[in-house]
């Protein structure tokens, strides 16, 4: 059986956004089950190493803000990819009501 570590399973998370929706960094770490991995979801995309396969460019903040530290062509090339994948922004952000996966339930008791 494989090991599968943090990165891996990120990434393979991320792999499943479709084009034209986005997903914040709390989605993937709550699709993990580690909901206060977030940040480790950030640590992960930066440093992806297969961009053409692992679309990072769709994973934003709750707020839909893009990453002020894209790390393949900064924050204009994640805004022009998101923008040929019919994502629209509003006010300098993705409007996550209408391009945001569903967000988890999370029941911190659990």
């Amino acid at each position: 059986m494989e090991n599968k570590n943090t990165f891996n399973l990120i990434y393979e998370e991320v792999k499943k956004i479709p084009k034209g929706k986005v997903a914040s960094y709390g989605y993937i770490a709550k699709k993990l089950g580690r909901p206060r991995l977030s940040r480790v979801v950030g640590y992960a995309l930066h440093v992806n190493p297969d961009p053409d396969t692992i679309p990072c460019h769709r994973v934003v903040t709750k707020d839909g803000q893009v990453s002020k530290a894209f790390a393949f062509g900064g924050l204009n090339k994640q805004i022009e990819l998101l923008e040929k994948e019919g994502v629209k922004f509003k006010d300098g952000k993705v409007d996550m009501s209408l391009y945001a996966l569903k967000e988890v339930p999370w029941d911190e008791g659990d």
